[in-house]
């Protein structure tokens, strides 16, 4: 017990520095602090400049809202539980393979560090998002995790900051599903992990922003915000209850494996879920309205 403690003690300690840091700019690629910022800014820019939706306000419904979903699930959720729980959880595995004579080491098949940088990137990039395109569908299968991801799909007017609106639970399911093909394919470095991440926020931010570009045939490949509305489209058909459109940045796994869904423009399709109406519009009572359900 007291490694595990000694552990999360490190972890705060680790993470609250490189946060003071990033704030201070004492860092430089990996600040995540202004690089999300800077990120938001550009996307935020080609809302005003190119809108889908030319009567949404700029300061749409539940924008404030979003912007504190934002910084709080990005830095402080990180600050209060996901560092030290992921490192203590970590250490729990590798422990319990211990037990049984083996180490993570023993999973590990591929070490990417030994690929070229393009091929390296490319590689960790789809693990990832595949993986978490198959967590993404299991937050909508299952009621238990459904009652999560609503935070989510609470949006009803759609902007750049409705990415990061979401339950502080996500994260931890998300983490929890990522750990063991990252542990198989280990050896990615930080600027792998800064260089995907970024490039993830930014087509996260596309996705749910009111902007009105063309992908071309790249909308095959890349996630966009004509694909993503019916993601949080409000009305669904039967054989689509659980929902369409499942991609976080590849858009491609949705038409690999049938799920994709674009029946005509979604411009100005209703968003939410069934009896939205009637779910918290604080931040305080959405996280407490999962643990309320039977």
């Amino acid at each position: 017990m007291e490694k595990y403690l000694e552990i999360i003690k490190n972890s705060y300690s680790s993470y609250w520095s490189y946060l003071k840091k990033s704030i201070l700019m004492d860092l430089n690629w990996e600040n995540y602090f202004y690089g999300l910022l800077l990120i938001s800014i550009v996307v935020w820019t080609l809302e005003m400049a190119f809108p889908w939706r030319k009567n949404q306000p700029r300061f749409r419904k539940g924008f404030w809202l979003d912007i504190f979903y934002m910084f709080f699930n990005f830095f402080i959720l990180n600050l209060i539980v996901l560092i030290a729980l992921s490192n203590s959880a970590a250490e729990v595995f590798n422990d319990l393979l211990g037990l049984v004579g083996m180490s993570i080491s023993n999973f590990q098949l591929l070490d990417i560090n030994k690929l070229p940088f393009a091929a390296r990137i490319l590689f960790f990039f789809v693990v990832v998002d595949f993986t978490q395109w198959w967590t993404h569908r299991l937050l909508h299968r299952f009621e238990f995790l459904w009652n999560f991801h609503k935070v989510h799909h609470s949006v009803k007017q759609m902007g750049f900051a409705a990415h990061l609106r979401y339950h502080w639970m996500e994260p931890i399911i998300y983490n929890s599903f990522r750990y063991i093909p990252l542990a198989i394919i280990g050896g990615f470095s930080a600027q792998d992990v800064a260089f995907v991440h970024f490039f993830a926020i930014t087509i996260g931010h596309l996705n749910h922003a009111n902007v009105n570009l063309n992908y071309g045939f790249l909308k095959y490949i890349l996630n966009n915000p004509k694909m993503h509305i019916w993601h949080h489209a409000k009305e669904l058909p039967e054989n689509r209850k659980y929902g369409v459109n499942f991609a976080l940045t590849l858009s491609i796994w949705d038409y690999l494996f049938q799920t994709n869904y674009i029946p005509y423009s979604g411009k100005n399709i209703e968003l939410g879920f069934e009896d939205d109406e009637k779910f918290p519009k604080n931040f305080f009572q959405q996280g407490i309205y999962p643990f309320g359900k039977k």
